[in-house]
């Protein structure tokens, strides 16, 4: 039962990858549909992936998404000034007017608002001299937005 491993190795030794691929080429210049070729793919050298660092061609601005004030639901910016209490926020708004802002429990289990954050809210429609807050933007979103000129000059802190 011993099998002769010479001619095997031969045999391996006949079939080249290299020649493989070449074949592969001249059949799909012939057919004009491309194949896959059929050999084991060759590894991605580190720091040369599918995700991650070289995407200089891509433009991240088109990429970042932010709630922006909706002006035909009266929305507007603001920066909250002091914290009152009993989740109650004094903000000045871009309209130039200081407003006492509510915090609804939704907003106040999920994130904190402190003291010059930028905020979005909703001024009342029976007092104006109150508001309900909507959302509140990280520093980072506050930066870039105030980076593309999209918050008044009134309120632009940062």
């Amino acid at each position: 039962m011993a099998r002769d491993t010479s001619t095997d190795e031969e045999e391996l030794d006949e079939h080249d990858p290299d020649e493989e691929e070449d074949e592969d080429e001249s059949e799909e210049s012939s057919e004009g549909t491309p194949e896959k070729p059929t050999s084991k793919a060759k590894p991605i050298p580190r720091g040369q992936g599918r995700g991650g660092r070289d995407r200089e061609e891509l433009d991240p601005s088109e990429f970042f998404r932010i709630r922006t004030p909706d002006h035909r639901n009266r929305e507007m910016y603001g920066i909250a000034d002091q914290l009152v209490g009993g989740s109650r926020i004094k903000v000045n708004c871009e309209d130039g007017r200081s407003r006492l802002g509510r915090i609804p429990g939704k907003m106040k289990r999920r994130m904190w608002i402190r003291t010059g954050d930028l905020l979005v809210l909703k001024p009342w429609d029976f007092q104006d001299d109150k508001c309900d807050i909507l959302f509140r933007y990280t520093r980072t979103q506050a930066i870039h937005l105030s980076k593309r000129n999209m918050v008044p000059k009134s309120i632009d802190i940062y």
